[in-house]
């Protein structure tokens, strides 16, 4: 009942697959079953998408254009001169932080986390799906590009030693930022990596031991490697793991999925680009301002990130976190008390050389007359040319044309997030 198939990729490595495709997890060694890395201090990506257009402007706050004030009557963030705890939290003297931010403020106070306002896709559809995947394909405007850009890195940016555990993403299905010929795994819990949780033991032991025998003989014990290392992180249980530096992640899927991208990075696994998202941004009605639905999930969000990068301590020297949204929503609130979908919006990164404590971008204002369609805030920084930069002056690739096609990125299109 057992088919083997070998596949030889490259004349070094081998593909070993084993006909039990109903027991496999979903996104079960996407494309291959490479040797499990070494302990390295290789450079890191953490990205997290912000699903459903995040509100940037009570997100980071333009507290210093009078015009925000005028478009939001009730649902705009109050100016730090006001005092209180539900005023916008000081930046530079024009932005601030939604006070639900405040976990992240000791960063931008010591020059770990940086801002880009005013950024996003210069396609004008305001559809989720397709500004979804035009900023995880990289490449806006386009339906028909088959990988996403994170994959796209991967395939071009070569390493000693492949990792099964070089690319993950803790959600439930692939992303679409990491589809493509690059192996990546997809797993929503570390634990349940490998057999489904319905297989039997005979199934699964059966499993073992075939992978273990095929492994041994094509791959000369890279393939055991890796599956040693499937068997440790099956076995592993989140509830047992403790944060370092006392590091409190939020018990939300959001928190709890950064704490297992910790988890992997402490491991040693050879892990380079990791994905999370969180959802319900969408916030068409009753969105609030310091208080209520949008201040709530920025609250998961500040606490969820702030906890990872205490947890990964001096490891945030070589990881850069980039938060994502694939549009912001309208300048002016709607008759709901909510904003409708929008434009230009704002992104963060924290840790590795990110030259932090600066809100970068050019602030186009929010006049009417200064508006993306009169309606929305405009883009004036090219959401690839923040990714380009990550690329280039963190993640050390040289050349970032493959992974932008048909985009123009010279250094001079950079924000500068990097020195």
């Amino acid at each position: 009942m057992i088919s083997r198939r070998v596949f030889l990729k490259n004349g070094g490595f081998a593909l070993v697959s084993l006909g039990f495709a109903p027991g496999f997890a979903p996104s079960f060694l996407a494309r291959t079953a490479f040797a499990a890395g070494t302990a390295s201090r290789a450079k890191r990506l953490i990205a997290v998408f912000q699903r459903g257009a995040v509100d940037g402007l009570s997100m980071i706050v333009p507290y210093g254009d009078a015009d925000y004030y005028r478009a939001r009557p009730t649902i705009a963030i109050g100016r730090p001169d006001r005092g209180g705890q539900d005023v916008a939290l000081d930046l530079d003297g024009f932005f601030g932080f939604n006070p639900r931010l405040s976990p992240l403020k000791p960063f931008w106070e010591r020059r770990e986390l940086a801002i880009v306002h005013a950024c996003g896709s210069p396609n004008s559809t305001r559809s989720h799906f397709d500004a979804q995947d035009y900023m995880e394909t990289g490449t806006p405007g386009v339906k028909s590009t088959s990988d996403g850009w994170l994959n796209r890195y991967l395939q071009a940016r070569r390493v000693e030693q492949e990792s099964s555990f070089r690319a993950v993403s803790l959600t439930q299905q692939l992303p679409r930022a990491l589809q493509g010929l690059a192996p990546a795994l997809a797993m929503p819990q570390v634990g349940q990596f490998g057999i489904r949780p319905g297989s039997s033991g005979a199934v699964s032991a059966g499993f073992e031991a075939q992978y273990a025998y095929a492994a041994d003989r094509v791959l000369n014990g890279v393939g055991r490697d890796a599956f040693d290392a499937m068997k440790a992180l099956r076995t592993a249980d989140p509830s047992r793991y403790r944060p370092d530096h006392g590091a409190e992640y939020p018990r939300s899927p959001f928190g709890q999925a950064l704490m297992q991208i910790a988890q992997l990075t402490k491991a040693d696994l050879g892990l380079e680009v990791a994905f999370a998202d969180l959802g319900g941004w969408d916030t068409h009605v009753n969105q609030g301002s310091a208080q209520g639905q949008l201040a709530a999930r920025l609250d998961d969000f500040a606490r969820s990130i702030a906890a990872l990068v205490v947890d990964l301590g001096d490891r945030m020297a070589d990881t850069v976190v980039l938060t994502m949204s694939e549009f912001g929503r309208a300048v002016g609130e709607n008759g709901n008390r909510g904003t409708d979908h929008g434009h230009g919006n704002a992104m963060m990164a924290i840790g590795g050389g990110v030259r932090g404590g600066r809100v970068y971008g050019r602030w186009p204002g929010l006049a009417a007359d200064r508006r993306y369609d009169s309606r929305d805030l405009a883009v004036t920084t090219d959401f690839r040319d923040v990714f380009g930069e990550i690329v280039v002056r963190h993640l050390g690739l040289s050349d970032p044309k493959p992974i932008f096609p048909g985009y123009d990125l010279p250094p001079s299109k950079f924000p500068g997030l990097f020195g």
